[in-house]
Formats: structure tokens, C-alpha cells, sequence
């Protein structure tokens, strides 16, 4: 099989052909992994990973793409194969109240568990290990790569950290030992014991929450809302620190009533001091006819949030906004301010506002 190199960390890729046909290749031998949270039931093993719960006979694929069904057992095709592998500002993500202006080594594989009309990485999110071009990053490597590159944490992003679970449990496992931090960016499609495993090694999360309609949700991602709002009060009553990103997209997401009744269920559930990220929609994938989200929408649906009583509200993907500043909701100071994933303003000591001493929520170092 024949090797290249890629970018300047001096990382080996391969072309990933595991499992295609049934045959797993000797270069990718080591990447075979038994699939966790799996059940054998008379029709077949469940996957209770993620509330899809595929049930799967002998050769077959799950929804996500990676995980197949031989001799019986579930394996990960996801597992030390990750098509994607850069250093990304921590804003990126996004994730404005956990150590400002640090890096994030990000990773992601091949495969998602939902099917996003609206998905802006659907070249790999909808798709599987087999077809895509990989790196060859073991657990250990990767928290090698991170510590190398200055990475304060380890972000599993980019697809969908759910459906290679067993490769971001044991590479954020490693991670933890060695004191980088561990982050999901992730659509909250998961089973409560699965999230709750995760979640002793996970230090923080942004989970998109993409509508706060049933029959939306169904036809714009082909997942339920549920789960998701269940998934945030795991997140919450575990400890991970939490970000929310709501995508507004004209047409599907875009109904100020459901806004306000998103906006209301997150402050009457605890989740006042959840920073909420409203982003801009840009066409692409399946929606490219939809035009992006009007500016004045998202600034609606801002004041909308604030009268609810949310602490920490954003406006992202708009270029120049001023709105992506973290304001003390004490004294209005800007306590972050924001240039694209730059940092220009710190106006915090020891995480608290300089001027009035109100804390701020979030982790701050």
C-alpha cells in the first residue's frame, strides 16, 4: 500500500480500505476494533451507541458508515483512520468560555449517525472509513501530536465523535493522563450510557441543537429532538462544560416562535449560564437554493434569548460581528473581545470580570 506524507507534523496517510469486501489489509490490521455498547439479539446485533440503534446482521453497515457486523461481533471501522487531523483555534469549535485563544488538535473519521440537509462537511460526514483518504493516528499519537503542537486540548469534531466513540474514548482516556483536555463537537445523538461513559473523560462539549421542532428535526437530520435535550442535561449534570449552537436556517429553523420556546425550555432547565451560539447559515449540501440566514434574524433571535433570561448569547458566522464578545452580565464590561478566532480584549483575573468582580461562567485556566 503505498504511503504519503502529509502536512508538516510529518504524519503517514493511507489510502483506507479496511473491511471493504471483508478483508481488512495488514497496514490496517491494528485499527480492527470491537464495537462497544453492542447487544446480540435473535435479528441481529443492536448498536446502542446512539439512539438509531441499528440492528445489523453478518456484512452489513451501520447508519453511520463505520461499524460492520463480522462473525457475529460489531467492529469499529473508525479507530485510528481519522480523515481529518489540523490545529484549530478553540474558537473554532465554537467555544468561547474555555481557555480562550488555546489550540485544539482536531480529529475527525469518516461517518455521521444523522443525514444533515444542511451539512457543511458532508464529503466526509456522509461517508464511510473505506472511502476516504487517513491518516494513521493511533490513540497515543494523536495526544502526542497534541502535546507537540502546543494543543491545550483534543477536539473530536469536524463529523460526528458518536459514531467513532471507541477511537475518542480511548485517545481522550490517554489524553486526560496526560493533562490535555478533551472536547466533543457534536450533534448530542447518543444514548445516556454511552454520553455518561464519555463524559468521565470529556472536559467540555458544543452541541448543535438544530431545531426545536419535532417534524423538523426528522427532515432536516432524520434524528428526533429528544435525545438531544436529554443529552444536555447529561452534559450538564456530569460536569462537562457546555456550549449550544443553534444554526438558523431560513425556511426549516428560522420561526422566532420556536426560537423563543428553544430559548424558554433552556432557561426554565437550567441553562442560563450555557453560552448560546446563534450561527449564520451559508448554502450548501442538499439547501444550496436557500439563501444565508438573514443578520437581522439573528439578531433577533439574540434579544429573544437575553429576555429569556440566557447570560451568554452569540451571533457566528457573520464576518466583523460584534457580537461574538463576551460581556459581563453584571456591568456590561467586555471582558472578551473577539477579532474572528482572535483574541483582542482580556479583561479577566482569575475568572472573573477586572472592573466589578462578577464571575463569568466557564473555564478559564
Amino acid at each position: 500500500m503505498k504511503k504519503c506524507l502529509a502536512f508538516s507534523a510529518g504524519i503517514v496517510t493511507y489510502p483506507c480500505s479496511a473491511f471493504m469486501n471483508g478483508v481488512i489489509p495488514g497496514e490496517q490490521e491494528l485499527h480492527r476494533k470491537v464495537a462497544m455498547f453492542q447487544e446480540e439479539t435473535p435479528r441481529g446485533i443492536v448498536c446502542r451507541i446512539c439512539p438509531n440503534e441499528c440492528v445489523l446482521k453478518e456484512g452489513e453497515i451501520s447508519d453511520c458508515r463505520n461499524r460492520i457486523v463480522r462473525n457475529s461481533k460489531l467492529y469499529t471501522m473508525a479507530y485510528g483512520n481519522p480523515c481529518s487531523a489540523n490545529v484549530d483555534p478553540i474558537e473554532k469549535k465554537p467555544l468561547y468560555h474555555f481557555f480562550p485563544g488555546s489550540r485544539a488538535y482536531s480529529i475527525a473519521t469518516a461517518g455521521c449517525n444523522l443525514a444533515c440537509l444542511n451539512c457543511q462537511n458532508w464529503t466526509i460526514s456522509q461517508t464511510s472509513p473505506d472511502k476516504t483518504r487517513n491518516y494513521d493516528l493511533l490513540p497515543e499519537r494523536v495526544v502526542e501530536e497534541s502535546i507537540r503542537n502546543n494543543c491545550k486540548s483534543i477536539a473530536y469534531t469536524y463529523s460526528e465523535p458518536t459514531t467513532f466513540y471507541e477511537y475518542a474514548y480511548e485517545t481522550a482516556s490517554i489524553a486526560k493522563n496526560s493533562g490535555v483536555k478533551n472536547i466533543f463537537k457534536t450533534n448530542g445523538y447518543i444514548n445516556p450510557e454511552p454520553l455518561r461513559k464519555i463524559c468521565s473523560v470529556l472536559d467540555a462539549a458544543n452541541v448543535d441543537l438544530k431545531s426545536f421542532n419535532d417534524s423538523t428535526y426528522l427532515k432536516l437530520t432524520g434524528g428526533k429532538l429528544q435525545p438531544v435535550l436529554d443529552a444536555l442535561k447529561i452534559y450538564k449534570d456530569m460536569g462537562t462544560w457546555l456550549e449550544i449552537t443553534n444554526l438558523i436556517v431560513p425556511t426549516w429553523s428560522d420561526n422566532t416562535e420556536e426560537i423563543g420556546r428553544m430559548c424558554k425550555w433552556l432557561s426554565e432547565n437550567g441553562f442560563k449560564e450555557t453560552p448560546l451560539h446563534f450561527s449564520r447559515f451559508y448554502p450548501t449540501h442538499k439547501l444550496e437554493q436557500l439563501p444565508p440566514t438573514p443578520v437581522e434574524l439573528l439578531r433577533d433571535a439574540l434579544k429573544i434569548a437575553i429576555a429569556e433570561g440566557l447570560k451568554y448569547v452569540y451571533i457566528g458566522n457573520v464576518p466583523g460581528n460584534e457580537m461574538a464578545d463576551t460581556k459581563c452580565p453584571s456591568c456590561g464590561t467586555t471582558v472578551i473581545g473577539r477579532q474572528g478566532y482572535r483574541i483582542t480584549v482580556n479583561n479577566m483575573e482569575g475568572g472573573k470580570c477586572k472592573n466589578c468582580k462578577n464571575v463569568i461562567d466557564g473555564v478559564w485556566g
